[in-house]
């Protein structure tokens, strides 16, 4: 199969715009490494698009030089840069997109939206999923549609609902509805600490999510993608903290470690991988998905779905960036084959215009 020009968006205007930039520009150098070509598309923090193959090395970001390459828009199936007068300059024609971007509308189903508006394929998960497992609230009320078991929780749109809170029992998590990365996380012990820990994460988000903390957690992770008309799992990770939840540090500052494959018992193991296969599947997911779970008292609960997770998930799907190569160009294959199933659909024309009076739309129709 010949070589594709494949986008890699990254950035966005989120708390997580750095962690995505570790991300995107890990992706697009081993696509790089497999021969496709590459077009590096960063989202400031402003919301301002650049290109350029600069943006593949993490350096210009270090040294904030990201501004120097060419701003861009993205139309008509590729890549404009402008000029420095806002002129469209140059054209570059998109095969498929990779989505790396870490929170916010970037995760959240805009960069889905903005692709398939521009007959790009995103290889990667749709819309409905991006949005909705972008917010914990959804998430949870898919989980339960699916029978799924997750921790007990209380959805607050205001920090003073502390009772509502309270009716789970102390201890508590609190976690910004929509916000990944575990910011704004805290742990809860009294009413004093939850008023705080929802101040704080109220300042994040304007829905929170205050879970029952499950005692003597194990937290486990397990990866999925979609390939030859089968879902591929990957082998089970145990994640370890230095406190009681797992925090900011842990996973970016080298505060946390992780065990792969996690001792757990094979049962167990399969359990998690069933049920990985199960929910990616029911949903028609596609992309890399990374599925978070509690282990706590012998009950295994679902926590978070992560669309886009960091680095991809290629620590768990692989044995290293080289090894990584073949899983994207899985996904990449797959959003091709279903972006031209998708436009064999058809498109009603429903020739309701034809017979509409001139002047309707000026003097309202019935």
């Amino acid at each position: 199969m010949g070589k594709r020009n494949i986008a890699v968006i990254f950035g966005g205007k989120s708390n997580e715009n750095e962690i995505s930039v570790i991300t995107g520009t890990m992706a697009a150098n081993v696509l790089k490494s497999g021969g496709d070509t590459v077009i590096p598309v960063y989202i400031s923090r402003e919301g301002t698009v650049y290109t350029g193959d600069n943006l593949a090395d993490i350096n210009i970001f270090k040294n904030r030089k990201w501004a120097s390459c060419p701003r861009a828009v993205i139309a008509m199936g590729g890549i404009y840069s402008l000029n420095k007068r806002g002129k469209l300059k140059k054209f570059r024609k998109v095969d498929v997109a990779l989505n790396c971007c870490h929170g916010g509308a970037g995760e959240g189903g805009g960069v889905c939206g903005w692709l398939e508006l521009n007959g790009i394929p995103l290889a990667g998960a749709g819309m409905f999923e991006s949005a909705a497992f972008m917010d914990k609230y959804y998430t949870k009320l898919i989980l339960r549609s699916l029978g799924v078991r997750k921790a007990p929780y209380a959805y607050l749109k205001s920090a003073d609902d502390t009772e509502e809170a309270e009716k789970l029992g102390y201890p508590l998590i609190v976690k910004p509805a929509k916000l990944g990365s575990s910011i704004g996380i805290a742990r809860a012990d009294d009413r004093e600490s939850l008023t705080n820990a929802l101040q704080a994460a109220f300042c994040y988000d304007d829905g929170v999510i205050v879970e029952k903390y499950l005692t003597g957690r194990r937290e486990i992770n397990c990866a999925a993608y979609f390939s030859d008309g089968k879902v591929i799992t990957s082998e089970c990770e145990e994640v370890f903290t230095r406190g009681d939840i797992l925090s900011y540090d842990d996973k970016y500052a080298g505060g946390g470690k992780s065990v792969m494959p996690a001792v757990l018992h094979k049962r167990t193991a399969e359990r998690i991988k069933t049920l990985t296969a199960k929910v990616y599947s029911r949903l028609n997911m596609r992309g890399i998905v990374r599925f978070d779970y509690i282990i706590s008292e012998g009950k295994l609960y679902l926590s978070e779905v992560n669309t886009v997770p960091g680095s991809l998930s290629y620590y768990l799907l692989s044995n290293g960036f080289k090894d990584f190569y073949p899983v994207l160009q899985a996904v990449i294959i797959q959003a091709e084959e279903d972006k031209k199933r998708r436009d064999n659909k058809l498109i009603l024309d429903t020739g309701i215009l034809d017979n509409l009076p001139s002047n309707a739309c000026k003097r309202g129709t019935k």
